[in-house]
């Protein structure tokens, strides 16, 4: 496994931002987090609300937490709200299990990060989030 590289990190968020302008969509705010959940690159376009940034890491940091992607989470909430409720509890609400949090894979297939993307529609926001990791040569998994 390798790790996610700062390089990386930047391309992924480059390229989401570009996507999302590219589709004309609301302003985004981007986090990228490395296997250990760290922040490794952040970015919020102009004009994003005030908490976007912290949905964005939430739906990255769930993502890690528990190893799926957010579409998964937001899957697991409809079915399971109370796990995903439990969990959230022991994250101290820093879990956002909507889509647009996208596990992040090396050439071969080790988990070495997450990228969470906020401030458009969920759907939207994962396509960005994908396009971004694919950019950088690294394989998505938005569960």
């Amino acid at each position: 496994m390798t790790d996610l590289t700062l390089d990386a990190a930047r391309k992924i968020v480059e390229a989401a931002l570009a996507k999302g302008s590219e589709k004309q969509l609301n302003p985004l705010a981007v986090a990228v987090l490395d296997a250990r959940g760290s922040l490794k690159a952040f970015a919020a376009q102009d004009g994003t609300s005030l908490k976007r940034g912290e949905v964005a890491h939430g739906k990255a940091y769930g993502a890690l937490s528990l190893g799926m992607g957010s579409r998964a989470l937001f899957k697991r909430a409809q079915e399971q709200a109370y796990f995903i409720g439990a969990v959230n509890t022991m994250l101290q609400g820093a879990l956002v299990p909507v889509p647009g949090g996208v596990l992040i894979l090396d050439a071969g297939g080790g988990l070495i990060g997450a990228v969470g993307i906020s401030g458009d529609t969920s759907d939207n926001d994962e396509a960005c989030a994908i396009a971004g990791i694919e950019a950088a040569g690294l394989t998505a998994n938005p569960g």
